[in-house]
């Protein structure tokens, strides 16, 4: 028992190591996580247990649940055209452009050229609004539809990940059908249930929110799709629920912040390889380039047809070239689950981190738009 609690110990002072780096450099925290596991794994030679797969499941379960539930369902019905076209196309473009290169060109089976498509098909959510928040986009126009097309390119994401490599038999029908019924019943019975039972010591909400998260997960497990997909949607129905209480969703983000999600992204960082790193580099470019620039092929055009200015098109689109957290998920899920190695798992990995890294440096030091006025008579 006291290797658990040594073992416990290491890994909240990587998360602890990393979140202090974070604060100190103002980069996604997520990232740094990823970069330390990758450290620790290679250098101090960490392994995950059984355990530690169970809490980073559980981790990558609600932090998906807690992006379903950031969507403004006001945002993409007043951007409809605008973002579900540029979303669209931003999971569609690189996801063929990323599984025809992996296939024809490195020659990688159908399976693991999937893997490849749906890993580097993401946006980042999680950078996407750092830096909108930070430069004050979020309250523009650009910025609202850049957000929402973020939303609706993951969704693509999460749904292929979750179809692709589902076994389609009863089991698939019932999970989506339960599924279905979830997320027509909980935005119905959701506001009732905890205006009965909330604001007390004992969270009924989160463990509410939790119970159908599991079992939810654990139907699309049986079936052999993934526990995110559910996760998503569920969050996705919910989500004027929880933007309205906002403390709610504050006290599930502290669990899931504190806890949980660094348990997933050191982990995802402790399987890579630096020895792969450095005998593919220009392989990971290679799936780095030809993620943005099918994104560029996919997006730019688009924002001309909606009548951006050539600077704003030029950022909407390096924003959404980036990715990280359901590209991370992608990755981990194909190397889980055996349809990737371990090799190919760091390749896709360290250029799903490039993606959060390389466009947002482009856009903010080359493209940036006019900064906005913050306050009224602002200069």
């Amino acid at each position: 028992m006291e290797q658990v609690w040594l073992q416990s110990a290491l890994w909240v002072g990587l998360a602890l190591v990393a979140a202090l780096i974070s604060i100190r450099i103002s980069i996604s925290v997520a990232l740094i996580e990823i970069c330390v596991g990758a450290f620790a794994g290679n250098l101090l030679g960490i392994t995950t247990t059984e355990w530690i797969n169970y809490l980073a499941g559980v981790g990558a379960i609600l932090l998906t649940f807690l992006a379903g539930a950031e969507i403004d369902p006001a945002v993409i019905r007043k951007h409809f055209w605008s973002s579900v076209s540029i979303g669209v196309m931003g999971f569609l473009a690189p996801y063929l452009g990323v599984l025809a290169f992996a296939r024809y060109v490195c020659g990688w089976p159908w399976p693991q050229a999937q893997i490849a498509g749906i890993a580097l098909s993401t946006t980042s959510v999680a950078v996407v609004y750092a830096v909108m928040v930070e430069t004050g986009f979020n309250k523009t126009e650009m910025g609202k539809i850049i957000l929402a097309a973020c939303f609706i390119n993951d969704i693509g994401t999460v749904l292929a990940l979750g179809i692709v490599f589902a076994n389609y038999n009863l089991w698939l029908v019932l999970f989506a059908v339960v599924t279905a019924m979830a997320m027509w019943l909980l935005p119905k019975v959701v506001p009732w249930y905890f205006s009965k039972v909330g604001n007390r010591i004992s969270e009924p909400e989160i463990k509410s929110i939790l119970l159908i998260l599991f079992f939810l997960g654990g139907l699309a497990a049986i079936a052999k799709s993934e526990a995110v997909l559910p996760a998503y949607l569920i969050g996705m129905v919910l989500a004027p629920f929880f933007l309205k209480d906002r403390i709610l969703s504050q006290r599930m983000r502290v669990i899931a912040f504190t806890l949980l999600t660094p348990f997933y992204f050191l982990k995802a960082g402790s399987l890579v390889k630096f020895g792969t790193i450095a005998s593919a580099f220009w392989l990971i470019a290679a799936y780095l380039g030809v993620k943005m620039l099918t994104k560029f092929v996919g997006i730019l055009p688009l924002t001309k047809a909606f009548r951006f200015e050539k600077k704003e098109g030029m950022y909407t689109t390096l924003m959404m070239c980036t990715g990280l957290t359901f590209g991370s998920i992608s990755a981990l899920f194909g190397f889980t689950n055996g349809i990737i190695d371990q090799d190919q798992y760091t390749i896709l990995v360290t250029a799903v981190i490039g993606s959060a890294v390389v466009p947002t440096l482009i856009a903010q030091k080359f493209f940036q738009p006019k900064r906005p006025d913050k306050e009224a008579g602002d200069v």
